[in-house]
C-alpha cells in the first residue's frame, strides 16, 4: 500500500485500526483524504486478513468534515449546463462510494468519536457498523448551516438508525446533537469518559468479533443490512439462501469444542479476492 498521508493504518491479530491522521487540520476531508480513504478500505475489503476494522481519530476533534476547498469546488462547478449538472452528480457519486465501501467491507466496521462529527464525518459514521463516543463528542449536519443539502450518506442512512424527527430536527437546523442525546437514540452504542477508553473499548469489541468465524461474521452483516432494507418475509428468504451458502459443520464443532476448552477458535480466513484487472 502506498505511503498515507491523511491516516495511519496497523493491524494486529486479524483487527485492523484506521486513525485519521491530520489534527492540525480538524481531520477535514480533502481531495487527498478521499483517495486514500477509497484505497484502504479497497485493500482491506480484498485483502482478507483483518476480521474487524476501528476507525478512530487524532487531535480535538474527530472530523470537522468537508474542506473548504472541496466544498469550494462543488459550488462553483458549472449549473448553468445540462454537462454541468451531470459532473456535480458524477463527483457527489463518487464520494457516496467511498463511504458505501464502509457499510459493504466483507468485515464489520466499528467507529471512535470523539469531538466534534461534523457535516461529512456524519456520513462516514453512519455507514459503520457500532458507534463508540467520548462525552465531549457531537454530530452535526453542517450542510444546512453553509446553505447546502447532505449529499453523501447522512440523510439517507440516519432515518434508520434514529427517530425521523430528530433526523428532521438536526437536518433542518443544524443544531449540534450530544454524545449522550444520541446514546438515547441508539445512534452511539456506548459513551466513555475519555479517548482513550474509548478506543480501548472498540478494540476490544474488534477482538472479539476477530475470534469468531470470518465466515460467519460475514454472513451476519450481509444478513441485517439486507433485513434493514427489506420487509421479514423477503429477508427470511434471503437468510435460507445465505445460510445454505455459509453453513459449516466444521465451523460449529469448532466453535463448540473452543469454548468448551477455554481457548481461542482456529478458523480460516475470509478468501483474499482479486480485482478483474488483476486476472488473468
Amino acid at each position: 500500500m502506498n505511503t498515507l498521508t491523511c491516516f495511519s493504518l496497523s493491524t494486529t491479530d486479524h483487527v485492523a485500526h484506521l486513525v485519521l491522521n491530520q489534527p492540525e487540520a480538524m481531520n477535514t476531508m480533502h481531495p487527498t483524504f478521499w483517495r486514500e480513504l477509497d484505497m484502504v478500505l479497497t485493500q482491506l475489503h480484498q485483502a482478507g486478513e483483518a476480521r474487524a476494522l476501528v476507525i478512530s481519530s487524532t487531535g480535538k476533534h474527530f472530523s470537522a468534515g468537508m474542506a473548504l476547498e472541496t466544498f469550494g469546488g462543488a459550488i462553483t462547478m458549472d449549473d448553468q449546463s445540462p454537462e454541468g449538472r451531470a459532473a456535480i452528480f458524477d463527483l457527489l457519486t463518487d464520494m457516496q462510494a467511498t463511504f458505501t465501501r464502509i457499510e459493504s467491507l466483507r468485515i464489520p466496521v466499528i467507529m471512535a468519536i470523539h469531538g466534534g462529527c461534523i457535516g461529512g464525518a456524519v456520513d462516514m459514521v453512519t455507514a459503520g457498523c457500532i458507534r463508540y463516543a467520548t462525552q465531549d463528542a457531537f454530530f452535526c449536519i453542517q450542510e444546512i448551516n453553509i446553505g447546502m443539502v447532505a449529499d453523501v450518506g447522512t440523510l439517507q442512512r440516519l432515518p434508520k438508525l434514529i427517530p425521523m424527527g430528530a433526523v428532521k430536527e438536526l437536518a433542518y437546523t443544524g443544531r449540534r446533537l450530544s454524545a449522550h442525546r444520541a446514546l438515547g437514540y441508539g445512534l452511539v452504542n456506548e459513551v466513555f469518559d475519555t479517548q482513550e477508553a474509548m478506543v480501548f473499548a472498540a478494540l476490544q469489541c474488534a477482538k472479539e468479533i476477530a475470534s469468531k468465524p470470518p465466515v460467519a461474521i460475514w454472513g451476519t452483516k450481509q444478513a441485517v443490512n439486507y433485513a434493514r432494507d427489506h420487509s421479514v418475509e423477503d429477508s427470511l428468504r434471503q437468510m435460507g439462501w445465505l445460510q445454505g451458502a455459509v453453513w459449516s459443520n466444521q465451523h460449529v464443532r469448532e466453535s463448540v469444542t473452543a469454548m468448551k476448552q477455554k481457548r481461542a477458535g482456529n478458523f480460516p480466513a475470509l478468501t483474499p479476492l482479486q480485482r478483474f484487472s488483476d486476472l488473468g
